[in-house]
């Protein structure tokens, strides 16, 4: 159980330095930012702030789940630290569903009829069905790790 709850926090670490890479790398390469100084990239566009604040709930959330799987590790699984762990994924999730939808609106409100803004809205539609999936098995997740909790605190009282 060692080898794999260490090589899932790995994999943990490998997507958050992943996701911050492309976060960092990917506004140089936009078409409109080709030629641009970093003062032009990171302080003239608003939407991209936007993007770096609602990433902070899916570092959390990976955060949130790094500490879950040594908990897993440790035979904590069962504990109510874990209950509060899953919890907080599912609320991460449910933060980052209502920024994507924020930023739906902003390709709507702002920039439809300026930009072809079909490619975001796919990719946030997307984006927010993975998170309401991710909320969805957390929700059930915390419910059943919340009972079996409840039930071993009530076996650990009768013994």
């Amino acid at each position: 159980m060692k080898n794999s709850s260490i090589f899932l926090q790995i994999v943990i670490v490998l997507i958050g330095i992943c996701a911050l890479a492309l976060m960092l790398w990917e506004p140089h390469i936009e078409g409109r930012n080709a030629h641009s100084t970093l003062f032009e990239i990171y302080f003239n566009d608003p939407f991209l702030a936007y993007a770096y604040i609602a990433s902070v709930p899916f570092f959390v959330a990976l955060y949130q789940a790094f500490k879950l799987i040594g908990y897993i590790d440790k035979n904590k699984i069962f504990s109510q630290v874990s209950v509060e762990a899953i919890k907080n994924i599912k609320y991460c999730a449910l933060t980052l569903i209502a920024f994507i939808v924020g930023a739906e609106a902003y390709f709507f409100i702002i920039q439809r009829g300026k930009e072809d803004i079909a490619g975001g809205v796919v990719m946030g539609l997307f984006a927010i069905f993975i998170s309401a999936v991710i909320a969805t098995a957390a929700a059930v997740f915390q419910k059943l790790l919340q009972n079996a909790v409840d039930i071993k605190s009530d076996n650990d009282l009768t013994v």
